[in-house]
């Protein structure tokens, strides 16, 4: 309970903050190419119930692959920007403030990529809500350009990335704490800072 009222709390008070700044974003990437602002998306969530996660938009939207490399060609030059500092990831205070996510869980992944997961390890890491950031959000801050490496994204992420994520979900779902959390959120605003 401590938790939930510490998420509600901090999730208003940055959306209110930060207005000025969302609404800068916004008027940004739509006069960039005009598209939609917001990014919405499938995601598994507490339970394994689906919910729509929601971002800015940073790619245009076209079809390809669920994981993006920095050298995807669907991402836009205000999109470069915002995945770089993580801006387009504010939004996610809406999704904190309904109660879909929380500020620190297991990033909340598509289905496709659930499945993948082992069954047991499935149930441990959709026990709590997933999160905004984590450790494996700190460990992987640079997962795109990792995955800009590799000759198959995709593949690369399902078979060497996915299951140490997992590993690092499983881990904080064991170990996780009020404290804990808190200094995973200030790692996170550090390592945001740092760039």
């Amino acid at each position: 309970m401590i938790k939930r009222i510490f998420d509600v709390t901090v999730a208003a008070v940055a959306l209110l903050l930060s207005a000025p700044v969302l609404a800068l974003i916004a008027v940004a990437i739509r006069l960039d190419d005009g598209g939609p602002v917001l990014f919405r998306q499938q995601r598994a969530g507490r339970g394994g119930t689906s919910f729509h996660i929601h971002k800015f938009r940073s790619m245009r939207s076209v079809a390809g692959a669920a994981v993006t490399s920095d050298t995807d060609d669907r991402i836009t030059r205000v999109g470069r920007l915002l995945r770089a500092t993580k801006l387009d990831e504010l939004p996610q205070l809406y999704d904190v403030l309904v109660g879909h996510m929380s500020l620190v869980g297991p990033r909340p992944e598509v289905h496709r990529y659930v499945a993948h997961w082992p069954p047991p390890a499935r149930l441990r890491i959709l026990s709590v809500r997933p999160g905004i950031t984590d450790p494996a959000s700190i460990a992987y801050r640079h997962e795109s350009a990792e995955l800009a490496q590799a000759a198959q994204p995709e593949e690369y992420y399902v078979s060497v990335v996915l299951p140490r994520k997992v590993e690092m979900y499983l881990r904080y779902v064991d170990t996780r704490s009020f404290l804990g959390d808190l200094r995973i959120l200030a790692r996170t605003v550090r390592v945001v800072l740092s760039r």
